[in-house]
């Protein structure tokens, strides 16, 4: 695995390591990531109660969305940075919701204000890396010199430009 290649790049990388480690303790000790969540932790649990399954499947979607994190550093998928800067204000907004509609405990809220935290944290990132890729201090990760300039000169050049490990005209 290489590290990450810019600031942006950096936000996604904790943040996938994160998810992977979470679901991987969810998966490993469901009891742990219970009681940080501010969740009760009964020492049965009655018919019915599938909060176990419920775990599970979550702490395995974090342990995948850690590794699919983590692959988009490795290929400095940029498109995938910004997709997640507004699904994860989208994830702050409804978990806050569900905090104050006391749906969830309060300690919850440290859920919703990591994922926001995370989401501006990735969106400073885009803006320092474009900035110092539009300042003459090189090029920006994956991109050609006419994404850098402005200047497009078609599919052709954007072709010619990309080389042959990618596709012309893809943003990653």
């Amino acid at each position: 695995m290489r590290l990450p290649r810019s600031g942006a790049g950096w936000t996604i990388a904790v943040f996938g390591v994160l998810a992977v480690l979470l679901g991987a303790l969810g998966l490993v000790w469901p009891e742990a990531q219970l009681r940080m969540l501010g969740f009760e932790v009964p020492a049965t649990r009655a018919p019915g109660d599938y909060t176990g399954t419920f775990l599970t499947a979550s702490s395995m979607a974090s342990f995948n969305m850690g590794v699919y994190y983590l692959l988009a550093v490795a290929t400095e998928w940029r498109a995938f940075y910004r997709f997640t800067v507004v699904f994860r204000l989208v994830t702050f907004t409804v978990f806050t919701l569900t905090v104050l509609a006391d749906v969830a405990p309060d300690r919850f809220i440290g859920v919703a204000l990591w994922e926001g935290a995370g989401a501006v944290a990735t969106a400073l990132g885009l803006r320092f890396d474009a900035r110092r890729s539009a300042g003459g201090g090189g090029s920006a990760p994956n991109s050609t010199p006419s994404q850098v300039s402005g200047v497009s000169g078609g599919a052709t050049s954007r072709a010619a430009a990309a080389g042959p490990a990618t596709a012309a005209g893809t943003d990653r």
